[in-house]
């Protein structure tokens, strides 16, 4: 699967609800598709139920056509009020393209790319000196 690089065509940034999440989920469930969460109530267990958002990471094309778009989701952690995750999950392509972008301004899309990339590397909140 290619990466997906800030400057694609197909990178975007996007912030759904949960009932779009969990619909995200029964379609990758329906298709068998690895990069989810083993169920809607596992997924139900781990993400409270509030916004959350895309960031788009890799493609998956077969015969020069893309099947699946995998993202990072980035989301409150159910039951933590103060703690927060990032998983993947793959999407059709026509659900990627129906998401609405947050990252159309170049300094904003500068500045969620930078916030994803810290959340993916770890943040821990640390005392200072």
């Amino acid at each position: 699967m290619p990466m997906i690089s800030s400057g694609d065509a197909d990178f975007r940034i996007c912030e759904i609800g949960f009932d779009t999440l969990i619909e995200i989920q029964a379609e990758a469930e329906a298709r068998g598709w690895g990069t989810r969460w083993t169920s809607t109530d596992a997924l139900r267990s781990q993400v409270k139920e509030e916004r959350v958002f895309l960031q788009s990471l890799m493609r998956e094309e077969r015969g020069g056509v893309v099947r699946s778009y995998r993202c990072l989701v980035m989301f409150s952690l159910a039951g933590d009020a103060d703690a927060g995750g990032v998983a993947t999950i793959d999407l059709d392509p026509a659900r990627f393209e129906s998401l609405a972008r947050l990252d159309r301004d170049p300094d904003v899309r500068a500045a969620l790319v930078r916030m994803f990339s810290l959340a993916m590397g770890g943040i821990s909140m640390v005392s200072k000196e």
